[in-house]
């Protein structure tokens, strides 16, 4: 007797119906799709994005090679050597981040003593080729300088919060 009711409930195509209606529900709701290059969703003040290293206003970098963001990197991302410049005070000859085993945890932002490594808020870059995915001591500056404006407003507003 089953496998006729249930033969019969199949020839009714209910479960069909009710998969349309739902589809029709959602139909006339609002949508949540955001159309991402016009569009962008809010970002949360901690958001932690692409590396840069920063300046001093006079132009030098910042860093000192106290290697402290080397020693802190969970994911072991960061590679930098140093050399004692003829000055005595100590600066990096290779400062590079892996891309891709850096976990973004901000580690290295916090335990740098001159605030030299920041991460920006930056989320939209990609890697077109191989070997692109390690960022070199002169591209952290360049892109430390091409926003260092931004970052540093974005210091103040956490120092605030502080």
């Amino acid at each position: 007797m089953s496998k006729v009711v249930t033969y019969l409930k199949s020839l009714s195509l209910k479960e069909l119906r009710k998969g349309m209606g739902l589809t029709l529900k959602y139909f006339f709701k609002r949508k949540f799709t955001v159309r991402y290059p016009e569009e962008k969703t809010p970002k949360s003040p901690r958001f932690r994005g692409l590396h840069a290293l920063r300046r001093y206003p006079n132009g030098e970098e910042r860093c000192i090679a106290c290697k402290l963001c080397e020693a802190v990197c969970p994911a072991a991302a960061i590679t930098i050597d140093s050399d004692v410049r003829e000055d005595g005070s100590r600066r990096t000859t290779k400062y590079e981040i892996d891309l891709f085993k850096c976990i973004y945890c901000g580690f290295c932002e916090e335990s740098c003593p001159v605030d030299s490594i920041v991460e920006t808020d930056i989320h939209e870059f990609h890697f077109e080729s191989k070997g692109k995915n390690v960022i070199t001591k002169e591209q952290l500056l360049a892109i430390g300088d091409m926003y260092e404006e931004q970052i540093a407003e974005s210091k103040q507003q956490d120092a605030k919060y502080r």
